[in-house]
This record gives C-alpha cells, structure tokens and sequence, in this order.
C-alpha cells in the first residue's frame, strides 16, 4: 500500500497525549517569584510559581481541601503558595504546613507536585512517572539559546487539538495555499523530499534549487546582503522530537552557491522553533520563535521577523480552528493521508508507540497490585 492510498480512523485524529514527557508549561518569563500562573496541561490544571531562590515550580492547581484553585491564591515564606479560600499552605513539595484553627496537619493533605526542568527559554513541566522524568530529555531547542542565535517569538492559544498543529507543521506544502503573499511559491508542492526516522525524531528534508525567493525570504536577502537580486537555493529541514517539539531549519541563499553541499555563507538561515502544548483534546498551548544567526545585534529585524511570523501563523490558526469544527461536525469521516503526509504518519506513529508503552506499563502496574 503506498502512503497516497491510506487512511485514518476517527481515532486517529486525536490519539492522545503521552504524560512521560516533557511539556513546555510556560516561557520562563511567565513564571516570576511574586504572583502565580495557571495553565492547563493535557488536561491537568497546573499553578506555576518560583521559590525565594528562583526555582520554578510546578504543582496541580486545586486545594486538598475543597478543590479551590490554588492560582487564585498567593505566595507566602519562602516556597510555598496559600489557597485563597481556606488559607491553607503547601510547599514546593505540594505537602501541606499549615491549616487554619488547628495545629495538627493531616498527613493525607497534599497536592501532587510535578518535576520541572528550565531550559531553552520554557519551563518544561512533567506530568507522568517521576521516576523516568530525565532532564536530558528535554526537546533540543538550542537554537533558542544565545549567543549564535537571535529572535523572538510568542504563544498562540489554539482551539485545536495539538495533532493537527503537528501535521500542519510536518508538511510545508500548504504553505503554497495558506501563505501565497509571503512565504508560499507553487515549488513547494513540485519538489521532491526525504522522510527519515527514529525512534524519537522525524526529519522531512527539502531543496528547492534555482528558483525565486518569496517576499519573505527576499526581505531577509536584503537585510543582509543590500540590493540582492536573483534566484535562490531555498532549504526547509523539519525536525520532529517526541512528544510534540518540532524545530525547522530554513533559508535561502544565492543560488549555485554551494548552500546544499553545507556553504550558506551566501544566503539567510533562520529557525522556525515550535512546541506544541496539549490543553484539552480540542485546544493547545503553540509556543513559537523565529531565530536567526545573522544581523544579531538589530532589534529592528528580531521585531520585524517576529510580527512577520505572527501574521503567517495567525493564518495556519484561522485554518486549524476551522480544520477542528469539521472534524467535530464529521465525525465519523476518515482521514485519507497523501505522500505529503509521510512524515506527519511517522509523527502519529511514534506518539500511538509512547501511548502504547504508557498503557502497558499502567497495566502492568495494575496486575502487580
């Protein structure tokens, strides 16, 4: 069977999210020493907080005592947060030190407490076994990190399930429809592309060689090399990582160059940096930057290249909100996957591979006891 003549069942559209893994929770701004964030992370209500001494903190966002959320609440001493309706108080632990009108705690009042590791800019957050939660894990962003790369980027709330974000970011080709005046030419549907894999990363790799640069990527030419013209080798490498990171090598440059033997001293090389959250099944959680490694010190194109990408994303979210309210009004139709689709299968593949391994060992967990 070729990958033109399969398909999905309705399950297949939203197969789940894994919990062994880690979650960007939060751009590492967001979670300060003196108030309390709340975000939703595959289904699980988190409050998110640092410690006196700058640790983050991640703990479920509802009171031993009557579910009251705790992000309501606020931070007291040195790590802990009061509930607003009780006053109770949990440290970073999530173990309960004070009750109101008693001096002896129960030893049942906690609240579940969730390894958190800070890196590339988020706070990563892990909601499965604690014991497998390894910092070394963690998605490689590192483009995200200084000092070879700048940029900027943002969080999109999309009222889609996050598979959807995935596929539409493992195939480019739509951006010939979505994105015709900036960074969509009819090459991209006509190129040839490679699929390889892992047992934790997809990568879809395609060149289109000898052609005209798009708006966009004319712009970037000529921030860099003034007064540019002609054609250009353009790149894309698409680079998956479970659970749902998905970082994307891109540029131009001059063509003939030498660009695909690895000389892109000619042309513009950025990275489209993604890690897509699940909210509920039918919402997420889009962090996205756009980093590049020339013209470092200029403000003036980090803003420029970010409020650019905004404006291309906020066009994939008007379709992917879209794209959920026919699947919910159909669902018992069957996605039909073309050859575009071969990296986006391989993505579904290997998070059914982590659910699989998740239920197994909950079963497994099960006969034990």
């Amino acid at each position: 069977m070729t990958i033109a003549e399969t398909r999905s069942t309705t399950t297949d559209k939203a197969p789940g999210h894994p919990l062994n893994a880690w979650y960007a929770a939060a751009w590492d701004h967001e979670v300060t020493g003196k108030g309390l964030f709340s975000r939703t992370v595959a289904d699980r209500p988190l409050v998110l907080y640092r410690t006196d001494e700058g640790r983050p903190v991640a703990l479920a966002d509802a009171c031993w005592h009557r579910l009251a959320p705790l992000s309501m609440g606020k931070r007291v001493g040195s790590d802990e947060v009061q509930c607003p309706y009780h006053g109770l108080r949990y440290n970073s632990a999530g173990r309960c030190t004070f009750m109101p009108a008693q001096k002896t705690i129960n030893p049942s009042a906690m609240v579940p407490s969730f390894p958190v590791v800070e890196r590339h800019r988020f706070v990563w957050v892990w909601l499965g076994d604690p014991t497998l939660a390894d910092p070394d894990t963690v998605p490689d962003m590192r483009q995200m990190d200084p000092p070879h790369w700048a940029g900027d980027g943002g969080t999109i709330d999309v009222g889609a399930n996050y598979m959807l974000v995935l596929d539409n970011l493992m195939d480019l080709t739509h951006e010939e429809f979505v994105h015709a005046g900036s960074i969509g030419q009819a090459e991209l549907s006509e190129s040839d592309f490679e699929v390889s894999h892992d047992e934790r990363t997809v990568t879809v790799t395609r060149w289109m060689l000898g052609i005209d640069p798009p708006p966009f990527w004319l712009k970037n030419m000529r921030d860099r090399f003034p007064g540019f013209e002609g054609k250009v080798d353009r790149w894309q490498i698409i680079r998956f990582e479970t659970p749902s990171t998905i970082c994307i090598d891109v540029g131009v440059a001059k063509a003939g160059t030498g660009a695909p033997e690895g000389d892109r001293s000619q042309g513009v090389n950025g990275y489209v940096m993604n890690t897509i959250t699940p909210e509920t099944s039918r919402s997420a959680h889009y962090f996205w930057a756009f980093m590049r490694n020339y013209r470092l010190d200029s403000q003036l194109i980090t803003t420029q290249l970010r409020e650019g990408v905004r404006r291309v994303f906020a066009e994939d979210e008007e379709m992917l909100i879209a794209q959920q309210a026919a699947i919910d009004a159909n669902p018992a139709h069957e996605f039909y996957s073309l050859n575009i689709d071969a990296g986006g299968m391989w993505v579904r593949r290997l998070i059914e591979r982590m659910l699989e391994a998740e239920r197994a060992a909950a079963g497994a967990g099960a006969g034990v006891r």
